[in-house]
């Protein structure tokens, strides 16, 4: 009688259950549980850093695929990934100038991307759809990339995830490399669920798009237009210690930055960034109390008229090799004012997007209403890494590229991307003092901060800044002083360390790797303790304020960035 007397009840209630889970499954990605899916699958499968994974590409005509590289075009092969077999997956050399410097090591070790959806839609690894397969050049330690995305993730930033493979081609072994979770759809909805917002990947047309975007880069072409910008005579090259004629100056004392590009895209040596050359010997040293060759301010909300042509800026303020769409400067509602950023967009895009997008950058470069334009928390914890590492082939360098754009309902956040050049990497020839004590408050390399607004907000509110410094101080608390980064370092070297031995297309020899990753352990040690002194005043936290005051600078004396892998020194090179 009891059992009859609840029925209504029970009924009831289980029917209410059965609506509450209806609901929830049908707004599953909202909730998260997409992310919560993806991260039980590839996630915890190839992502997982705890060993070195295995992929066999299998293809027919191996050596026919790389004679092409350089075209970027995608042909089929199928692949295993720890023991699963794949087939009909799309593969492409991926890189830009990456494949030409390639080339330069008479090597065919190209980095590669996997499109798993490429013939066949809707298939994925486990929900992936897109993996980057890195070749790790120019890079001794074989961990700038990974060590720099790991950091990125334990801030809390939205990172790719990563982990090491040992590639074969046909069952014969090819190298180690870095898996790198692509940063399309999959990640999209790992990080942000099924309602996601749009994605960018801004870069300007000559450059192509950055690692695994390009292909348009002419460098000879940039050289010569960077020769005739600065007046220098055709066939010559300037060396940092000569002097430099008061006639290839420009009215503001503007030139130690293109010069260094100008170096850069010779690919030959340039003087390091301008703030910190007389440290070295026979470099322009600009006189602080004169202001002379000092980077002149843009006023705060310059319009466009005032700004020089391909986003450089009358009165020396230029844009590098960037443009202003990429620095993600604002400058009228025209679609064709942004089409780095447009024709660069990895999600389908709408004018009614493309609106909501201008209409953020135009506050952003205002500094208006920042909150609702940008994800506070977000951004600064990118920078916050992004700072402490050093890395000049990126958004703060000169060449303003290599960062993911994120839009949702107005709120712009950065996705890291591509840190092999990191820990002064990137700066040929700078000592190794000036890269450890980088002001964390002065964080543009050779331009204002005022050039760079997705990253000049932090310094324009003293609230901001409080947080910035408050993040930078917890996150070198929990990953340093904890001891966790020699914990990690340490052990990411023993697990690789026979892989990187037994390479057979590596682009160092394994006393290069060895020598790399006791430098990067000691640069990492060094820098922190230098952000730890900036963060307490201890240390000057501004490029002015260090060359007011060296004596206070953590001596870097022994360690060398070389030894980790530069754009000029990359190991000895490989072979097949």
């Amino acid at each position: 009688m009891s059992t009859h007397k609840h029925i209504d009840k029970i009924c009831c209630i289980a029917m209410v259950l059965a609506l509450l889970l209806t609901v929830f499954f049908v707004n599953a990605g909202k909730l998260g549980v997409q992310s919560v899916m993806a991260e039980a699958g590839y996630a915890l499968k190839l992502f997982d850093t705890s060993k070195v994974h295995t992929i066999d590409i299998v293809m027919d005509d191996w050596e026919g695929f790389l004679d092409t590289c350089e075209n970027e075009e995608y042909t089929a092969c199928a692949v295993v990934i720890d023991n699963e077999a794949y087939k009909n997956v799309g593969i492409r050399a991926k890189g830009n100038t990456s494949l030409r410097s390639v080339a330069s090591y008479g090597n065919d070790r190209y980095s590669f991307k996997l499109e798993f959806d490429c013939y066949e839609s809707g298939k994925t690894y486990h929900g992936l759809d897109k993996i980057s397969l890195n070749n790790i050049i120019q890079d001794n330690t074989y961990i700038k990339d990974y060590l720099t995305y790991q950091m990125m993730r334990d801030a809390g930033v939205a990172a790719p995830l990563c982990s090491y493979v040992y590639i074969t081609v046909n069952g014969e072994e090819w190298g180690l490399y870095l898996a790198v979770e692509g940063v399309e759809e999959s990640f999209l909805a790992r990080n942000y669920g099924n309602d996601y917002g749009e994605l960018y990947k801004p870069d300007s047309m000559d450059m192509g798009g950055g690692r695994g975007n390009g292909g348009k880069f002419d460098m000879e072409k940039q050289r010569e237009l960077l020769e005739e910008e600065i007046g220098f005579p055709e066939g010559m090259e300037r060396r940092a210690d000569l002097p430099i004629p008061e006639n290839q100056q420009d009215s503001e004392g503007d030139f130690g930055d293109r010069d260094r590009d100008r170096e850069f895209l010779e690919d030959r040596e340039f003087p390091q960034d301008r703030e910190f050359q007389e440290r070295s010997e026979g470099g322009f040293a600009p006189k602080r109390d004169s202001g002379e060759g000092q980077m002149p301010q843009m006023p705060e909300n310059a319009p466009l008229e005032e700004r020089g042509p391909e986003g450089g800026n009358r009165g020396g303020m230029g844009m590098g090799l960037g443009s202003e769409d990429v620095a993600l400067i604002y400058s009228d509602d025209s679609y064709d004012s942004y089409q780095n950023i447009f024709d660069n967009a990895k999600t389908e895009i709408s004018d009614t997007d493309k609106d909501r997008l201008i209409t953020s950058l135009k506050k952003l470069s205002q500094g208006e209403e920042i909150e609702s334009v940008v994800d506070v928390d977000a951004v600064i914890k990118y920078f916050v890494v992004h700072n402490f590492v050093c890395n000049f082939d990126s958004y703060t360098g000169s060449l303003i590229h290599n960062y993911y754009l994120y839009e949702k309902d107005g709120k712009l956040s950065m996705i890291p991307w591509d840190y092999n050049l990191a820990f002064g990497g990137f700066q040929n020839h700078a000592d190794a003092e000036s890269m450890v004590n980088y002001p964390i408050d002065s964080p543009v390399s050779g331009d204002s901060i005022e050039s760079r607004p997705m990253i000049a907000w932090i310094f324009n509110e003293e609230e901001y800044m409080e947080m910035y410094h408050q993040y930078f101080a917890e996150w070198i608390d929990s990953y340093f002083t904890s001891g966790r980064f020699e914990e990690m370092i340490g052990e990411v070297k023993e697990l690789i360390a026979p892989y990187v031995e037994k390479d057979p297309t590596k682009f160092c020899s394994y006393e290069e790797f060895e020598a790399g990753c006791d430098a990067l352990k000691e640069f990492c040690l060094l820098r922190a303790e230098s952000v730890s002194g900036q963060l307490t005043g201890v240390i000057p936290a501004t490029s002015q304020g260090q060359a007011e005051d060296r004596d206070s600078l953590v001596d870097a004396f022994g360690l060398s960035l070389e030894a980790m892998g530069t754009m000029e020194h990359g190991g000895m090179g490989g072979g097949r």
